[in-house]
């Protein structure tokens, strides 16, 4: 085997995005939060970058003088600050009046790069009237669990299980894996009775390891239930039901349950009835609910006087930027440091990227939404049951953008419309045609869908093969695969799980 080097020469094309490009889709695809945490961020990076004061006009790089920024009054030429011997009142005069352009100049350019600390803070007040996480399973459960009068080796054991559970309140882990944590490792019988005590302290179930054992400790709570029978028939029904046909209970064999066990189809629905008020997920009362909090980046409303739907972005507490006039100055100075004005003029250039940026996500923004209130005006006008099919290549020709950036403009942004908040990324959707040409979404053939279930006969429900048949008589046409697809995206269960005895 030979190796050597040569010099080749290779023609081919490729495409590079510039640092700026790369930027402003970053800044297109973040919602209204991330916009503002990346603007914060930048604030703090770049020194260039200024917050304009509120109700100032804006400030332009070709007219200084104009524009609400904290400027450096204009310079005297350059004398002495000092008052000369042989002096008058004049000296005086111009060092009063040095005193008075200057005294407050750098106590306002701070306040103003920072406004919000003129008045109310919203990120404090959202934060005062933001609700309380609330404590978590593991916390309240070891509160309580010290108080129990127990031993140092099963209070440890005990701290154990409950740093273990889920938010459900399930211990998912084994008990052998848990006795090897355990310093020293723990026996097994040390391990199950530190469980069986963690399962008496807290909401009933809590501490169980599988859906049964859940149900059974709160079946056994119950005096009723709870009550040891002399041998296994003569456990309540309820008990013997989950004990042995949990299973069949999922799949709503009624039936084979009633013959297994002996009775009557009427004593297993009351039985059913009871072991249905069971919680299945008994931390899930404890720990807390983490519901995202959902900010709109645009608003759209109906404007009676313009007889049209009004769109505005919304900017939220996103500032409004500006480069600094005395940075733009300082670069311009022609004895500057080569270093500093290297260094002003990488910022300053990183700024105006910035700023273009922001507002190209705006004008974008507007531009895709416009397009979207045109193609799905019935959806605005009547309600999601009227949103028709839309590609985006669709909007993306209509406004003259790439696809991609279509995408990018819709990609986690949140719309309010007359119908509360939409997702961009949802307006988007397929379709099918009814037997007459018209074209419906595939979230009209969901709602359709559903309509139909809700209204069939619960002793008698409606198999896939029927749905498709009465979707097919009022002109949607539809494979059995996809009527089996889309309940299952709804969360509806097969006709023998819906059947009602």
């Amino acid at each position: 085997m030979r190796f050597d080097t040569g010099l080749h020469q290779r023609l081919e094309q490729r495409m590079i995005l510039a640092p700026r490009m790369i930027q402003a889709m970053e800044i297109l695809q973040l919602p209204l939060m991330e916009l503002q945490e990346r603007i914060e961020q930048e604030l703090i990076a770049n020194p260039v970058l200024e917050l304009r004061p509120p109700g100032a006009e804006p400030v332009g790089e070709s007219d200084e003088e104009a524009g609400g920024s904290p400027s450096a009054p204009v310079a005297e030429p350059e004398r002495e600050l000092v008052v000369r011997e042989n002096g008058g009142g004049e000296d005086f005069e111009r060092l009063s009046n040095l005193v008075d352009r200057w005294e407050n100049y750098f106590e306002e350019a701070a306040s103003w790069r920072r406004p919000r600390t003129l008045g109310p803070d919203p990120k404090f007040e959202a934060f005062q009237n933001t609700p309380d996480a609330g404590e978590t399973l593991q916390t309240c459960l070891l509160n309580l669990w010290h108080l129990e009068d127990v031993s140092p080796r099963s209070s440890q054991l005990g701290e154990l299980i409950i740093r273990n559970l889920d938010d459900n309140g399930y211990l998912r882990v084994s008990l052998e894996d848990l006795a090897t944590e355990a310093q020293p490792p723990a026996a097994p019988d040390e391990m199950l009775e530190a469980l069986q005590r963690v399962q008496t302290i807290g909401p009933l179930g809590v501490g169980a390891r599988n859906v049964q054992e859940c149900l059974l400790l709160q079946l056994q709570a119950d005096p009723p239930c709870g009550e040891e029978a002399p041998n296994p028939d003569a456990e309540p029904l309820e008990v013997r039901i989950v004990r042995r046909h949990l299973d069949d209970l999922s799949a709503n064999r009624f039936p084979k349950i009633a013959k297994a066990l002996r009775v009557s189809i009427d004593e297993v629905k009351h039985a059913v009835e009871s072991i249905r008020r069971l919680n299945p997920k008994p931390g899930a009362a404890i720990s807390p609910r983490r519901t995202p909090h959902i900010i709109p980046d645009v608003r759209i409303e109906w404007d009676d006087e313009l007889c049209q739907y009004r769109i505005s972005i919304n900017d939220g507490d996103t500032p409004d930027l500006y480069i600094s006039r005395a940075y733009r100055q300082l670069v311009k100075q022609r004895d500057l440091d080569p270093k500093t004005r290297q260094f002003v003029a990488k910022n300053i250039r990183a700024a105006r990227w910035l700023i273009d940026a922001v507002e190209q996500r705006r004008d974008t923004l507007r531009r895709v939404v416009e397009s979207i209130v045109k193609f799905q005006r019935p959806f605005f006008d009547d309600g999601p049951d009227h949103l028709r099919p839309l590609k985006m290549q669709e909007v993306a020709d209509d406004v003259h953008l790439h696809v991609g950036t279509v995408s990018r403009a819709v990609a986690d942004k949140y719309a309010e419309t007359p119908w509360g908040i939409h997702a961009l990324r949802d307006s988007f959707t397929g379709g099918t045609q009814t037997a007459q040409g018209q074209e419906v979404s595939w979230d009209h053939v969901r709602n359709r869908l559903k309509a139909l279930i809700d209204a069939e006969d619960k002793a008698n429900p409606l198999s896939d093969e029927q749905l498709v048949d009465r979707l097919k008589a009022e002109g949607i046409d539809v494979a059995r695969r996809t009527v089996a697809k889309y309940r299952e995206e709804l969360d509806i269960p097969p006709a023998r799980r819906r059947r009602q005895y």
